[in-house]
């Protein structure tokens, strides 16, 4: 029985990955594999918010950069102004699509793109 599904985004720095997941977008760490304790990288985090969990690694393999994921939110635009208060570049602004979701859309320093979406 399938129960969940948790992406993977390829990233190349994750110290800068960890700043922007957790500082910028208000994930926290669950955990972080750093094989080679004298080298910040390759690097497998596990982060969530809410309910939501992704997983961000710059293991060659484990993911690409330049995906995207869907992030479910209760108030798009509540998270708007929390990004907007910390800086974070947003790709697209909160927009009510015909599909009938609100959306708002920023991308990571290599390319990832993160749908927040309300339904």
């Amino acid at each position: 029985m399938l129960r969940d599904a948790i992406p993977v985004l390829g990233v190349s720095d994750s110290r800068a990955a960890s700043d922007f997941y957790c500082e910028k977008l208000g994930f926290e760490k669950q955990f972080e594999y750093r094989p080679f304790p004298d080298r910040d990288d390759p690097c497998h985090m596990g982060l969530s918010r809410g309910g939501a969990s992704i997983r961000v690694s710059s293991f060659p393999g484990d993911s690409v950069a330049g995906v995207g994921v869907i992030i479910w939110t209760d108030d798009v635009d509540a998270l708007h102004a929390e990004f907007a208060g910390k800086g974070v570049h947003i790709h697209m602004e909160p927009t009510d699509q015909s599909w009938g979701t609100r959306e708002m859309y920023a991308r990571d320093a290599d390319g990832n793109k993160l749908a927040f979406t309300q339904a």
